[in-house]
């Protein structure tokens, strides 16, 4: 009876440490994003925007560049020319820039969680439309132009993106 209750409580104790582990110590891996953003730079038929001058501690944990007709990571092609930058903030807050140049309305909805109007913000003298995800839980800042659409994301205030959104430079 020792024996089974041992063949019985075993898989369960490792299936519950398995489970129950804190995965947020977890290592963060920090991207070289500058070299993407170089190539992006030169390819891209429209400015690429990326943060100046940011503090430190941020940590950019995504990069990627997909031209137009490329295959993507999920290995379609790519509708448009995609340029995406994700950061931590120094309170681990994930707060990204996305940028695209074709099919907007399609764009937008993907980019922000199919975001919902809430209002404009005004970041360095120019007008960002504001969505909200329908559980509040994402902010989007929105900007279109004629050559593309620029999103700032994140699971934080519109003010925090403001402040993010105040950083980008485009060339």
């Amino acid at each position: 009876m020792i024996r089974t209750m041992a063949v019985i409580l075993l898989p369960l104790l490792l299936i519950t440490f398995l489970a129950t582990r804190n995965l947020d110590d977890a290592p963060v891996t920090v991207v070289d994003w500058k070299p993407v953003l170089t190539q992006a730079r030169e390819q891209s038929p429209y400015p690429v925007a990326a943060p100046s001058d940011l503090p430190a501690e941020w940590r950019a944990t995504r990069v990627s560049w997909v031209k137009k007709g490329d295959p993507s990571l999920n290995g379609v092609l790519a509708v448009r020319n995609t340029w995406q930058l994700g950061f931590l903030s120094p309170d681990d807050l994930y707060i990204s820039v996305n940028q695209g140049d074709a099919e907007a309305a399609e764009f937008i909805k993907d980019e922000t969680r199919e975001g919902l109007p809430d209002g404009e913000s005004t970041v360095a003298g120019q007008k960002w439309d504001r969505l909200i995800t329908s559980d509040e839980r994402t902010r989007s800042l929105v900007q279109q132009t004629d050559q593309v659409t620029t999103i700032v994301a994140g699971d934080t205030s519109y003010e925090a993106l403001d402040s993010f959104a105040a950083t980008l430079r485009a060339s």
